[in-house]
């Protein structure tokens, strides 16, 4: 094999791209460590942009008993909503309740405990309400009289992904998507890895510790990598998602039961439409080609269509995603695998971390208690810092985290409209959402509509697209319109076929 035309030292190379790998890379960075993260494909492509996009401690896993985790959870839903309040905000749930579930007095006592297990500064606390009355209650079907409302979070969990990716490059780690690993060798001193980006060729990457985060595939990499190790301990659980057009007018979303145990959510989702799911079941087929299939599509309405007076048909599904979640095994029902978290460390030769399950909630104590393992191993002395930091965009009054960039979100937006008046409010509102404080760098210098350069696609400019290709590695048209946004729900059905004409026409500057 002829010899990689690349080589980088660093002391920590990170593969996976999803929530967990730019976690933990972001967080390293921060601490001093010089960190190379690799994802074989974009960033957030797998089981990080196919969640059900909430932040949140989890009630319904308070009925098996996982107190730690769902307090752990609750804790850093405001943690979260203070350092990036452009991609996260508070959402209230509310809980139609009907006959034969689980009685009324136990529910109200779980949102009690919900309410108390954590301190809450920008939530507020759960609450009885009468359907009849509620504006929530108009949607639904007229036998639901009574309900419940508790508070919980929001969050485009690709942009989550890219904001920590953006982060770490800024603090010193190389990201490096489309990036493979095709070799992982355990020498006597370090790691050696060898990368392949088609762009430039190999790529090999000398390391003094490896972190396995690359999701569904962990247990094969670990078994490549240290062939000692047992390959069987991930759970590959499935969730699917619908989405329809809007079918409420209010900004509240729903928590729906279901007889067999399981819970759907029916979510406002990017103005214009109702974000249906999520599904749980075993996975055994390939995780880079997961599919919604007809049952689950038919699952999801006929839940849906169980509590909203006008009924969800397969027809009326405008878009579907889904995705694997890697869970630790633990003997469970698909519905009640745990969602916490294992690190596991092999130090027998220079070391390796890999990550088993987690939950986007959680991402970040989990990178912190990951780097904290690494920074002892490699007597880094640095202590943690991500919890009084804001993620990129997220500083919109200060530099650290404020309750206020929550609280006063909309008003910081007006501002911006304003500042920025030859663009349309809509347009502006919507790179306020996007990139937070960051639009300033995406406008810099542009002072007219003019100056945004061509308009590829209704509401999509070079402006734009060139902004993300030079900081938030997209490359592809699939990147840009269902990861870095949604715009693939918005825009006309060619846009992709479009706009990835645009991007082969105008190469990226190197």
């Amino acid at each position: 094999m002829a010899e990689p035309q690349h080589i980088l030292d660093c002391d920590v190379l990170v593969i996976g791209g999803g929530i967990n790998g730019a976690g933990i890379a972001r967080d390293a960075a921060g601490r001093g460590l010089s960190v190379v993260l690799c994802e074989k494909d974009d960033l957030a492509s797998h089981t990080s942009s196919a969640s059900t996009k909430l932040i949140h401690g989890g009630l319904r896993y308070l009925e098996y008993y996982e107190f730690n985790l769902v307090r752990k959870a609750l804790i850093e839903r405001e943690v979260l909503l203070r350092a990036a309040p452009h991609i996260m905000w508070p959402l209230r749930f509310v809980m139609p309740h009907a006959r034969g579930q689980r009685p009324a007095w136990l529910i109200r006592a779980g949102l009690l405990l919900y309410d108390m297990l954590a301190r809450r500064e920008l939530l507020p606390a759960s609450a009885g309400i009468n359907l009849r009355k509620h504006a929530a209650g108009q949607p639904l079907k007229p036998e639901f009289e009574r309900g419940f409302i508790y508070s919980d979070g929001w969050v485009d969990d690709a942009r989550l992904v890219v904001l920590n990716a953006i982060d770490a490059g800024e603090k010193g780690a190389t990201i490096l998507t489309q990036a493979v690993c095709q070799k992982l060798e355990r020498k006597s001193a370090d790691w050696e890895a060898t990368l392949f980006k088609p762009s430039c060729g190999q790529i090999r990457v000398n390391a003094r510790y490896v972190v396995n985060a690359a999701g569904p595939w962990t247990a094969g990499l670990l078994h490549a990598a240290v062939p000692r190790e047992e390959a069987g301990r991930l759970r590959l659980i499935k969730g699917s998602h619908i989405v329809v057009k809007r079918i409420f007018e209010h900004d509240n979303a729903y928590i729906f039961q279901h007889p067999d145990g399981r819970i759907v959510f029916a979510i406002p989702y990017e103005q214009d439409f109702t974000l249906i799911g999520t599904t749980d079941l075993d996975y055994h087929g390939d995780a880079g080609q997961v599919a919604i299939s007809e049952d689950e599509i038919s699952y999801l309405c006929g839940l849906a269509s169980q509590y909203f007076a006008q009924p969800i048909v397969p027809a009326d599904v405008v878009w579907t995603y889904s995705g694997v979640r890697p869970l630790v095994e633990d003997g469970a029902d698909a519905k009640a695998v745990t969602r916490d978290y294992r690190l596991e460390v092999d130090s027998n030769g220079p070391p390796i971390l890999s990550v088993f399950g987690g939950k986007i909630t959680t991402f970040r104590k989990l990178a912190e208690e990951a780097v904290d393992h690494i920074a002892k191993a490699l007597d880094n002395r640095h202590g943690s810092w991500t919890h009084n930091a804001c993620l990129p965009g997220g500083d919109l009054f200060g530099a650290e985290p404020q309750n206020r960039s929550v609280r006063d979100f909309t008003q910081w937006t007006h501002a911006q409209q304003a500042r920025y008046h030859w663009l349309p409010p809509l347009l502006v509102a919507r790179y306020c959402r996007a990139y937070g404080t960051r639009l300033h760098t995406l406008l810099s210098e542009r002072a007219d509509v003019a100056a945004m350069g061509e308009e590829i696609a209704p509401g999509l400019y070079a402006a734009e697209v060139e902004y993300l290709r030079r900081y938030e590695w997209a490359r592809s048209a699939q990147d840009i319109l269902w990861r870095r946004s949604k715009l693939g729900l918005h825009l006309p059905a060619d846009t992709a076929d479009t706009l990835q004409a645009w991007l082969n026409a105008h190469p990226l500057a190197r």
